[in-house]
């Protein structure tokens, strides 16, 4: 079983980095151009950080095989992603609820037919020479 000791450090950096420049965002800048693009990459960096331990104890908890570390990180960038693009498409006010489940529909679906494309391209380990049946 894979710990989550190795991405505590990180995990909470990445909290206190997203968390801190929205903040920082919020509150001591006008929403121009750059500030604006920082909001979203913060937003991103925030939510990412904050789904990790979530997507971490989903996968532990409730899934047979545990999953890559790399696999556990794309799905909690997909939460971030999913985030910063509503909160994107709030400023032209376009977000409905057809918006808001058709997104997380494709969302799941990319991640779906990409954890099926690694299944399949996944090899089983060779036996050494003497452990082989003859």
């Amino acid at each position: 079983m894979l710990s989550f000791r190795p991405f505590l450090l990180s995990s909470l950096f990445l909290l206190l980095l997203g968390w801190g420049g929205l903040y920082l965002l919020v509150n001591f800048t006008l929403p121009t151009v750059w500030p604006r693009w920082a909001f979203f990459a913060s937003l991103v960096v925030a939510l990412t950080a904050t789904a990790f331990p979530i997507v971490y104890f989903i996968s532990t908890r409730f899934l047979d095989q545990p999953l890559q570390p790399s696999v556990l990180v794309r799905r909690a960038l997909w939460v971030g992603v999913y985030g910063a693009v509503l909160a994107w498409l709030q400023l032209a006010r376009l977000v409905n609820l057809y918006v808001i489940v058709g997104l997380a529909g494709g969302l799941i679906l990319i991640e779906y037919l990409l954890r099926l494309r690694e299944r399949a391209l996944w090899q089983a380990p060779e036996l050494p020479d003497d452990d082989q049946p003859t």
